[in-house]
């Protein structure tokens, strides 16, 4: 027996922006001089991001600014933009219809009836309420009502990769167990006003998503055919590691503030990523009996470019060994917990091979793998 990703669906706001007007909006909300308006504008076409999604964006038309109401203009009267309240009335809203459409496209992909699903964990770090969106989940998929739930929050851009793990944990105490695994993230709620530059990078990266996976026993009808492993996307969960990097609290946060939560990415990270990740990810891998090199698929959450090239480098992988992950922030943006998800979707669609290492870094600073073939 074998825990294995049965099917991930995916789902994005209807509407998106195009970075380079998001550059130039920006300016306003930080009551730019015109030095730094230039500056936003190169640190946004630098981004690695061409489209973002945000459910705050009310059509698909017109001047970014005149496509949502809900973030005022920066004034002195109200400089902060919307209160911690009002930004989290409208996770409660929105959250729920995007963890809907991305189960139903897990539990079609993975051909499981809801009714089937025993457990169900959900992730998210962008809002709090209660009950949350897996009431949803379970009123309107639906979902049985004696379902097993589990929340993991407030773990960060690594968070779906921990629910893996838990996921993987029920399968193997249980083989009859059927797992939903949903992240939702709302990240433009938080964007921050004012002049940060820690701040103004996580503006400048971060986006809305969900995404779903079913996790269950995977019996082979033939075990061990060649036919079987050669058809079988990446899917089979077989470990999971996890290290915080030495000095590195202040490199990655995430906290609630009074206008939003507040997120800081300290240009440190890449310095730490490369002084001490190979050496952990040589050690985790080598309880497998496998090396670095022998990974023939990396999937890396794209937490931005300087992070995916340092990632590269320091594992002496070609930068273009991660060209999903760039796709993905290309097209989508670091949408937070469901977006490695993301990235695994893509590469099981395009038949890429294991072994498989997914891979995502957050507060702490954490580093959090799954071994997968």
């Amino acid at each position: 027996m074998h825990v294995a990703i049965a099917g991930i669906g995916t789902a994005v706001p209807d509407h998106q922006c195009e970075q380079e007007e998001a550059g130039e909006v920006a300016a306003q909300y930080c009551s730019a001089t015109p030095e730094q308006a230039h500056m936003l504008s190169v640190l946004y076409r630098m981004s690695g991001v061409n489209t973002r999604g945000s459910v705050v964006l009310e059509s698909a038309d017109g001047i970014l600014t005149d496509r949502q109401e809900f973030f005022p203009p920066c004034t002195p009267e109200s400089p902060n933009g919307p209160t911690t309240e009002a930004r989290l009335n409208i996770y409660a809203e929105k959250a729920g219809p995007l963890a809907l459409t991305a189960s139903k496209r897990a539990l079609e992909q993975s051909e499981t009836s809801p009714q089937a699903i025993t457990h169900l964990i959900t992730v998210t770090c962008s809002g709090f309420v209660a009950p949350g969106f897996d009431f949803t989940l379970i009123k309107q998929l639906p979902l049985r009502s004696d379902v097993a739930r589990t929340q993991i929050g407030f773990m960060g851009c690594h968070a779906a990769l921990n629910a893996l793990r838990v996921a993987r944990a029920f399968v193997a105490a249980d083989p009859t167990a059927v797992v939903l695994v949903c992240c939702v993230e709302l990240c433009t709620l938080h964007y921050q006003y004012g002049w940060n530059p820690e701040q103004i990078v996580a503006n400048s990266l971060f986006a809305d998503g969900a995404a779903a996976c079913v996790i269950r026993a995977e019996i082979p009808a033939v075990t061990g055919s060649v036919l079987e492993s050669q058809q079988r996307p990446i899917s089979r969960i077989l470990a999971s590691g996890s290290t915080l990097l030495p000095d590195s609290e202040d490199a990655m946060t995430w906290r609630v503030g009074d206008h939003g939560f507040r997120m800081t990415l300290s240009t440190r990270v890449p310095g730490l990523l490369e002084a001490h990740l190979r050496p952990w990810l040589t050690s985790w891998l080598k309880q497998y009996d496998l090396r670095p090199e022998e990974i023939s698929t990396w999937a890396a959450h794209p937490g931005g470019p300087k992070i995916l090239n340092a990632f590269a480098d320091t594992m002496s992988i070609p930068r273009e060994q991660l060209s999903v992950s760039r796709e993905i922030m290309q097209t989508h943006g670091n949408m937070s917990s469901p977006t490695v998800l993301f990235v695994l979707d893509r590469l099981r669609s395009k038949q890429a091979s294991g072994p498989c290492v997914a891979i995502g870094f957050g507060p702490g600073l954490v580093a959090e793998a799954t071994l997968l073939a």
